[in-house]
């Protein structure tokens, strides 16, 4: 959606299609990176943003019971030195009604790609809209079904499309996984008490967990799982936007979560007055072979996949959206050369390749504590920035890429 307000804004139509019917209900992504911030304030958003958010100020980092560092957000040079938290799903919806305020475009809801033609000068796709139809006789059966086909002509295709991408899946690209997969127990809590403006991110022996502030007395926690189960594809984001009540039990998510506080975080004393939801997710670290290639491009989730202790993944997706939409500006309104997008490939996979630690090694300066220089590897996953932004907070730690 980004990247078609920003096309808009230049006069380039843009046509937004979702096989889902609505936006995220809870997802795993809600923290918007200082840098984050900077690109969606080009589109109009940063205001409405930081008023609907919760503002977070500071990164402490702990183990058990010690509090082992703390870094300002405040120090960085930007224009918006914090951290905003709210949920995914508002800031699709905001996005949404940008476009349609902006440029009077809707997202075309339950409409998939079925797969495309690439052309010398444009891509034919085939689009295939959903729609519920039911089976049996008293009680009827409802499950989603093609309506109706349609071949939309068009100069190039964004895939923004989520870890399980159509898009990288009709280019055929390979999408290689770079490290081992990392299973969380996710919690989304209702406290007494402030939650405070403070990201709570708790390392030892390479496994990390973290707590966000959410405002109002919500926070998430996320603990990171010893054991690793298999899993299938990786899960969409859910749709609905409810609460789900449990009966007290051992296992009960609020029995659930005390455990893992108790065990990960004793530091933190709140009383946890209940659970809105909570969820088992595998993570793992993935990069596609390719960006995209000849009018198809992929941006976000569709190209790549990380921890979420750092919201890494879906921040630089905005950025790789602001990024795709600026070149393609200048394709489809100066007449540059395509190869503005093979430089896009290239310039994206160097980033990910360090931001996956496959690249440049992390290094302490000679100032980085003990405990730090045994976890680097873990921190680069956990710090919520990129870029020079990043660096300069790494630089904070006394870490550096070599």
């Amino acid at each position: 959606m980004l990247t078609a307000l920003l096309l808009s804004e230049r006069n380039i139509g843009t046509r937004i299609i979702d096989q889902h019917s609505r936006t995220a209900g809870h997802s795993y992504a809600c923290a918007l990176h200082p840098h984050s911030l900077e690109l969606l304030d080009r589109a109009g958003l940063a205001y409405d943003i930081i008023q609907n958010s919760h503002r977070i100020e500071t990164i402490g980092f702990f183990r058990g019971k010690d509090r082992l560092a703390q870094i300002k957000l405040s120090d960085l040079p930007s224009k918006f030195p914090f951290l905003a938290v709210l949920e995914q799903s508002s800031l699709e919806d905001m996005l949404e009604q940008k476009l349609r305020r902006f440029g009077n475009i809707k997202v075309n809801w339950n409409h998939r790609l079925a797969g495309f033609e690439m052309k010398e000068d444009g891509v034919l796709a085939n689009v295939e809209r959903l729609a519920h139809t039911g089976r049996g006789y008293s009680v009827p059966e409802f499950e989603w079904g093609v309506e109706k086909e349609i071949l939309e002509e068009t100069r190039f295709v964004v895939g923004a499309d989520g870890q399980n991408s159509r898009c990288r899946h009709c280019l055929n690209i390979p999408y290689h996984c770079t490290g081992a997969p990392e299973r969380y127990a996710v919690f989304q809590t209702h406290i007494e008490g402030e939650v405070g403006h403070e990201v709570k991110i708790v390392i030892d022996k390479g496994v990390a967990s973290v707590m966000w502030p959410l405002g109002d007395g919500d926070c998430r926690w996320s603990f990171q799982m010893m054991e690793i189960e298999p899993f299938g594809d990786f899960p969409e984001k859910d749709r609905e936007r409810v609460t789900i009540v449990e009966p007290p039990s051992p296992e009960d998510s609020l029995t659930q979560s005390q455990r893992f506080i108790a065990l990960r975080a004793p530091w933190f004393q709140e009383k946890i007055l209940s659970v809105d939801w909570s969820k088992d997710i595998q993570f793992e670290h993935r990069i596609a072979a390719k960006f995209g290639q000849g009018r198809c491009w992929l941006a976000g989730d569709a190209a790549h996949q990380t921890s979420p202790v750092g919201m890494q993944s879906m921040n630089i997706g905005l950025k790789e959206a602001t990024d795709l939409a600026d070149r393609l500006r200048r394709i489809l309104r100066e007449n540059a050369s395509t190869d503005l997008l093979q430089a896009y490939d290239g310039e994206r996979r160097r980033e990910w390749m360090r931001m996956l630690g496959l690249s440049d090694a992390l290094k302490s300066d000679g100032r980085a504590a003990p405990w730090l220089t045994a976890q680097v590897n873990t921190i680069l996953r956990c710090l919520p920035s990129s870029g020079d932004d990043l660096a300069f907070l790494l630089k904070r730690l006394g870490l550096g890429f070599a």
